[in-house]
């Protein structure tokens, strides 16, 4: 009869643990319950125009200061950000993106045998070259610049960085590519384009189309190694080179 109740009691305890165990996950997800938002994550708002939907408008780098101002070392540096899809090796392969050596100031889609996107293609015949300028805002923001480009690359915003990035794209393979003389207009301080003005867009990161690849006063593409220069679909995200990397795709 003992050895009976001893059993009942083992079972009545395992009983009692259960419901406890059971009792207090109830009793805490009640305590703790909490809804489901409506909508996932946080809207953040950052419009590109001012409150008053005036757009602020970005003179473009006077080149001809900037450039031999430029620090190569940084762009170097920022360059590495684009090394996992381009190379800007002489001779290089092509990665998920063209090889980038002697793109500054050479043609768009100079990459042999890379497969570029319709967009590019498109792109190409409004700007044959990969000017100064060009590059610059193309790297700001390729998306906006290139509809539809398959660079997913979200793009550089300070300006500073891009400049310090051309500079070292330059010294690959594109240094005879000229540097256009100072340009009074784009100079610090110089009144920003107006809207309408002939040649300007005026929109966020915008810039002032110039006739030439780098600016006013800046030298036709050249040809041989210096004018070699690619870039595809995102100038943001070059590859790595044989001294340095940095570019454009």
């Amino acid at each position: 009869m003992s050895g009976d109740l001893k059993w009942n009691k083992i079972l009545g305890a395992g009983l009692a643990t259960a419901f406890v165990i059971i009792g207090v996950q109830q009793l805490t997800g009640a305590i703790y319950h909490t809804e489901a938002p409506e909508k996932m994550g946080y809207f953040v708002d950052a419009p590109e125009e001012a409150a008053g939907g005036a757009a602020e408008v970005e003179l473009p780098p006077d080149w001809g200061t900037v450039l031999p101002a430029a620090d190569i070392a940084a762009g170097e540096a920022a360059f590495a950000r684009c090394q996992a899809c381009h190379n800007v090796a002489q001779g290089g392969p092509n990665g998920i993106g063209p090889n980038l050596f002697g793109v500054v100031g050479g043609p768009v889609m100079h990459a042999a045998g890379f497969a570029y996107s319709d967009a590019m293609s498109a792109h190409k015949a409004e700007a044959p070259n990969w000017t100064y300028d060009e590059l610059d805002q193309f790297i700001t923001n390729p998306g906006r610049h290139v509809p539809g480009t398959k660079m997913s690359f979200a793009g550089i915003r300070d300006q500073q960085t891009r400049i310090n990035l051309i500079a070292y794209l330059r010294s690959q393979g594109s240094g005879g590519y000229a540097i256009p003389a100072p340009d009074p207009a784009r100079q610090p301080g110089a009144a920003a384009p107006a809207e309408g003005a002939e040649g300007v867009e005026v929109a966020p990161g915008a810039y002032q189309a110039t006739e030439d690849a780098g600016g006013p006063a800046g030298g036709a593409p050249i040809t041989g190694a210096a004018g070699q220069p690619a870039v595809e679909e995102s100038p943001a995200a070059p590859s790595a080179a044989s001294s340095s990397t940095a570019s454009p795709r």
